[in-house]
């Protein structure tokens, strides 16, 4: 969806600051359905800054970056979720009796994980993990939205635009082509591996580092 579009349900700071891709019209359903969840996300994310230590710095997704999320969202009780469930069928047959039998099948939702969730919407952030980590949180997100748990979901990742200043900064080699960017998750929402979960996919760009360019 263009921005010119987009700018109807989401504020243009945030489409300034972040590259976004709209998918399964994830921001027309939050923007209708779960409005001051979607604006209370938004807030956090036009508050969120990174710097070029928190670049720098060795750690993965146990970096700095994801706990400066943590200290603006958790207060604003997005919280840890986790689903499982066990599946109860009935099963009717009609003969020259009608009868009823139930089957269980245990575990059928086996504990899938989404890192914030606040009523009807998921959000999590993958900053420089593996790439098949966007496999798990795509089913998770579709586990959530199958359960009618969750309306839609947004996933934060690196913009291709910050490999400029890894390169100036000498951390490219950190930073891989089979690591969590854009590129790898795009092609994944492209494929449906979301399901039916409506997904806002967000990239942070070098506008959210506060002390570039240096």
């Amino acid at each position: 969806m263009p921005a010119m579009e987009l700018a109807a349900y989401l504020p243009d700071a945030l489409l300034d600051l972040y590259e976004v891709h709209n998918y399964r019209h994830a921001a027309e359903v939050m923007h209708a359905g779960c409005r001051a969840e979607l604006d209370e996300l938004v807030q956090a994310l036009l508050e969120f800054r990174l710097t070029q230590a928190d670049i720098v710095t060795p750690g993965g997704n146990e970096s700095s970056i994801p706990k400066r999320l943590s200290t603006l969202l958790r207060p604003r009780e997005w919280l840890e979720t986790r689903i499982k469930g066990d599946l109860l069928i009935t099963l009717e047959s009609h003969g020259t009796e009608k009868s009823v039998r139930t089957l269980r099948i245990d575990d059928y939702l086996d504990g899938h994980k989404v890192d914030y969730v606040k009523n009807r919407i998921a959000f999590d952030l993958e900053w420089n993990s593996k790439d098949q980590t966007f496999d798990r949180d795509l089913y998770a997100f579709r586990a959530f939205h199958e359960a009618g748990v969750i309306s839609a979901a947004v996933l934060l990742t690196r913009s291709e635009s910050l490999n400029p200043v890894f390169k100036q900064l000498d951390v490219m080699h950190k930073y891989g082509a089979s690591t969590t960017w854009m590129g790898k998750l795009q092609y994944r929402l492209r494929a449906g591996r979301n399901g039916g979960c409506p997904v806002l996919a967000l990239g942070i760009t070098p506008k959210l580092i506060s002390d570039w360019p240096p």
